[in-house]
């Protein structure tokens, strides 16, 4: 029987001469695997709507824990914009990858939707870092290794924040302050923003370039200490960056 799943293809790889397996992150079953047979081929209805960041509704043969065989797609987005800006490729290549790790460790549906909602929002012209960064945080809900952005990470106080620290899992008031890296009242105050904020009615995003830098290397240096992830599409970003 043909089932009706919505999702958004995340990588793609050939089977044999004409046909391709496709991992797909849908809102029903989490990430499956999907057998596209003979879709390479120049006449294959399906050529055009087998690729990455390929979103909508997929028609397929659902087999639990096996291979399931695709019949056909209707788009709900394209992408259009990101598709043709190497950065936005670059930033929804990472929330992709970046999204595949967590589901394997956390099949909850709203990361699918926090998922597509970052995407939509990078596709409409909003900053990608900042998109990017938002979702970030969000994820580690779901990683179970949340850091703490609403008192002192090391005594509780909910006064005298003076900093936010990665290695120390968060905020930092003025008494427990050590050696730390100090930031912006800007970046303390966003980075609770982030965390709350609904992606999908975000109207508006302004972030100072101080904030963005320091934001964005905290959930790099968060990531690196308590996730236990490597992404490599992140390293591909940041080779981007230092080109600009």
């Amino acid at each position: 029987m043909i089932e009706k799943v919505e999702g958004i293809i995340i990588t793609e790889r050939d089977y044999g001469e004409t046909s391709k397996i496709l991992n797909i992150i849908t809102k029903e079953y989490g990430l499956i695997g999907v057998m596209a047979k003979g879709v390479k081929s120049l006449k294959s209805p399906l050529r055009s709507v087998t690729g990455k960041l390929t979103y909508g509704y997929f028609h397929i043969y659902y087999k639990k824990d096996k291979l399931s065989i695709i019949s056909s797609v209707d788009i709900i987005d394209n992408f259009k914009n990101i598709k043709k800006d190497i950065e936005k490729i670059s930033y929804a290549s990472f929330l992709l990858e970046l999204a595949e790790q967590v589901i394997k460790q956390n099949s909850n549906s709203e990361v699918y939707t926090l998922l597509i909602n970052s995407l939509i929002k990078i596709n409409e012209g909003f900053d990608p870092l900042v998109i990017t960064n938002i979702l970030e945080l969000k994820l580690l809900d779901y990683l179970g290794v949340m850091p703490i952005i609403d008192k002192c990470s090391v005594c509780g106080s909910v006064s005298s924040i003076a900093t936010l620290s990665a290695h120390r899992g968060g905020y930092i008031c003025t008494n427990c302050l050590k050696n730390d890296k100090i930031v912006s009242n800007k970046t303390i105050k966003l980075i609770r923003m982030f965390y709350y904020v609904d992606i999908s009615k975000i109207s508006k995003l302004e972030v100072s370039d101080i904030a963005k830098i320091e934001i964005n290397q905290f959930l790099d240096n968060y990531y690196d200490e308590y996730t236990g992830l490597y992404l490599k599409t992140k390293s591909f970003i940041n080779s981007i960056k230092k080109l600009s």
